[in-house]
């Protein structure tokens, strides 16, 4: 029945054009947020350390430093090391970047203003979140760069180490929920936020904590060291690649400000007696504040040693996450 006009219409209608318009918003949304946090981190940065740089480059508080950074990496030569593997080491950017954009498509920016409400929301921003690293060991391992290898490596064994405190976090929320979708985890927060529960809020803390040390962003960047490794498995790449990197980077701050703020803090559900500000609002504006905490954690505290970056995840956050479980479901049979 392709020539009947009422199905073609149908389809293409009642389900592409809405499907392409969500997709797009999502592409908007990762490439206008992230430049958003970008500059944020500049002026934050600036300010905390009183760099005039960032603070007086442009005649209104400096704006015109972003863009001579972007202008920058535009203009810089694509350089590839002659002994590197040319293929996997131009691929690697985009398999670090592409995951976070995918992973935006679950997650609920409003009441209808998501792309899909998967049944295992949780398990899957989680599960792609994690599939950058692949791109980072491709990065490395290609690069012919034995500094570049160790970075990479030194990232595998952060994401392995750091990983299983998020997801059992995150697993005690879904349990007090009852569901991995994300949307109904934060219908379920409509009239209390998760945070307000003195268990959450322990398992809000290790959640950020975790989701720093993913990001490789300080007191946990030892894979990008420049004291000892240069910059890690991304010392060789220049110009736009290098840019990919930087932006994959702070799409990460904001899909794990984003995920924490549906899993914590209600995600686009307001505060008592403030639902007259729209629900999207409210969502931008946790992912920005959170954006904040994790820049300001960049500007306050030194690099741990590896020993102690895997002491911390090992012996501190997982067992602790372990016993958030347990007293997840005690609360959940008492209740």
């Amino acid at each position: 029945m392709i020539g009947d006009s009422s199905v073609f219409d149908t389809l293409v209608g009642g389900y592409w054009i809405p499907l392409v318009m969500k997709a797009a918003a999502v592409l908007i949304v990762f490439l206008v947020v992230p430049l958003a946090v970008g500059y944020m981190e500049h002026k934050v940065l600036a300010h905390m350390q009183a760099r005039l740089g960032p603070m007086e480059a442009g005649a209104f508080h400096g704006w015109a430093q972003l863009v001579a950074d972007g202008v920058k990496f535009i203009q810089k030569e694509d350089v590839v090391p002659t002994a590197a593997d040319p293929g996997v080491f131009s691929l690697a950017p985009a398999v670090v970047l592409i995951p976070y954009i995918v992973t935006l498509v679950a997650i609920p920016f409003g009441p209808r203003l998501y792309a899909l409400d998967l049944d295992v929301g949780v398990f899957f921003v989680l599960a792609m979140s994690s599939v950058g690293v692949i791109g980072i060991l491709m990065a490395g391992w290609a690069s012919a760069n034995k500094f570049s290898l160790i970075g990479a490596l030194r990232a595998a064994a952060q994401l392995i180490a750091y990983e299983l405190p998020l997801v059992l976090v995150a697993a005690a929320v879904v349990m007090q929920a009852g569901s991995m979708s994300l949307l109904q985890i934060t219908e379920a927060q409509s009239r209390y936020w998760n945070i307000v529960y003195p268990w959450q809020l322990v398992g809000f803390v290790i959640f950020m904590m975790a989701a720093v040390a993913e990001l490789t962003r300080p007191p946990f960047d030892m894979p990008i060291a420049d004291s000892e490794i240069i910059f890690g498995a991304y010392t060789e790449y220049t110009g736009l690649k290098f840019a990919f990197f930087l932006l994959s980077e702070y799409g990460g701050i904001v899909v794990m400000s984003a995920v924490a703020s549906v899993l914590y803090l209600g995600g686009y559900q307001p505060l008592p007696g403030l639902a007259i500000i729209p629900g999207f609002l409210w969502m931008f504006g946790k992912i920005f504040a959170l954006s904040f905490v994790i820049i300001w954690l960049r500007a306050t505290f030194p690099r741990l040693r590896e020993d102690q970056l895997q002491r911390f995840a090992w012996v501190g956050l997982t067992p602790l996450a372990l016993a958030l479980i347990l007293v997840t479901s005690v609360y959940k049979v008492g209740v």
